[in-house]
């Protein structure tokens, strides 16, 4: 099989990282008999560098004419001083729009080898494996008007703006991923406070009816920023809006100990997706072969999961990454006791290799679902 990928590798450590996706693309073609055509395109900071523009027309015409997109990195120090409108995560803004990606999903997931690495109890930690899905179109990021007003700027507006198409649709993505995992769906919201929350917690009691297989609760988002801390445990799929989401999600990526394990995906209605790591660009140790790859490694794994149809591919790769980290390999970002520290070269050779295996006797389970 044929596919075309895009491949952003985007600023600071974003190009180390995507070097890791094509060599695992590469070794999974190989083992399983695909083709893929990789090519690369700038956004964020490195596109205002040579285009003038987060977001050049060439890297959205590629996008959309490819079978999926990956994306490193974005944004910077560099561009800090640039106006809002200018800068790089605008470009990431304005693909997820154009791209219509409008369902963001974080795994969260606990590796038992880096429950050490945890801010949280081992106990706590370790028991852990969720799923956050984020509504990525609408809400404060995205309402009109947003802007300052008065003579001196002494008043700010932004509109929180949602619409019921909005908010079924992603109610509904997430009801399916519940649906097939353990059942168990809680929806996030502020409906004590805000209509926008109301409307959104009707949809999803309306909702519930089409999937009486799925156990709902909601909960107020200042509740669930403290039960994700307490426990953890109890969550399986989480549904929440733009904003709550982007907050929740970035809490939860620290129970696993770092933001370099953890990969992320933003899906169209069709299942066409944007493929991108969790932490940043790290500007600060860019080039000096310290960056984690395992989480841009691990969203090349849920692209072929999710957009291309190859799961079997997909949990290849999944299975590579935990049996390098069992067998005591990390970056110089994980704390794991007795461990072999290793750069970010020979960490992608490391999963690169085992991906290759023909035999799936390596040790270690599927991380993600």
């Amino acid at each position: 099989m044929k596919k075309k990928i895009a491949v952003l590798p985007g600023d600071g450590i974003g190009r180390e990282i995507a070097s890791g996706a094509a060599a695992v693309l590469e070794a999974a073609g190989k083992r399983f008999g695909h083709e893929f055509e990789i090519e690369y395109a700038e956004i964020g900071g490195a596109a205002i560098d040579a285009h003038g523009t987060p977001l050049p027309d060439s890297t959205l015409e590629l996008a959309k004419n490819s079978d999926a997109v990956l994306l490193g990195a974005v944004g910077g120090p560099k561009w800090d001083n640039l106006p809002s409108a200018q800068r790089p995560e605008r470009g990431l803004l304005a693909i997820r729009k154009e791209l219509g990606l409008f369902a963001n999903l974080r795994p969260i997931p606990s590796f038992q080898k880096l429950v050490q690495s945890s801010p949280l109890k081992p106990e706590i930690a370790g028991n852990v494996n969720m799923l956050i899905v984020r509504e990525l179109t609408g809400g404060l990021y995205f309402g009109k008007p947003s802007e300052r007003r008065g003579e001196n700027n002494e008043v700010v507006v932004d509109t929180l703006q949602y619409t019921r198409d909005e908010i079924e649709r992603i109610v509904v993505k997430a009801f399916e991923f519940a649906s097939g995992r353990s059942g168990r769906l809680t929806s996030v919201d502020k409906a004590n406070v805000l209509e926008s929350s109301r409307m959104w917690r009707e949809i999803v009691n309306e909702k519930a009816a089409d999937y009486p297989n799925v156990t709902v609760d909601h909960m107020y988002v200042d509740a669930a920023a403290m039960k994700l801390i307490s426990s953890p445990g109890q969550f399986d799929v989480i549904v929440t809006e733009n904003l709550f989401g982007d907050i929740l999600s970035d809490e939860a990526s620290m129970i696993t100990g770092s933001l370099g394990m953890l990969p992320s995906a933003s899906l169209s209605e069709s299942g066409f997706g944007l493929y991108e790591p969790v932490h940043g660009s790290a500007p600060d140790i860019a080039g000096q072969n310290k960056a984690n790859p395992l989480a841009m490694i691990l969203s090349t794994a849920l692209m072929l999961k999710y957009s291309l149809n190859m799961r079997e591919e997909g949990e290849a790769i999944e299975r590579a990454v935990q049996s390098v980290l069992n067998d005591g390999y990390c970056t110089s970002d994980l704390q794991m006791e007795g461990s072999t520290v290793v750069g970010t070269d020979q960490m992608i050779e490391l999963v690169t290799k085992r991906v290759a295996e023909e035999s799936d006797n390596i040790s270690g389970n599927i991380v993600y679902m």
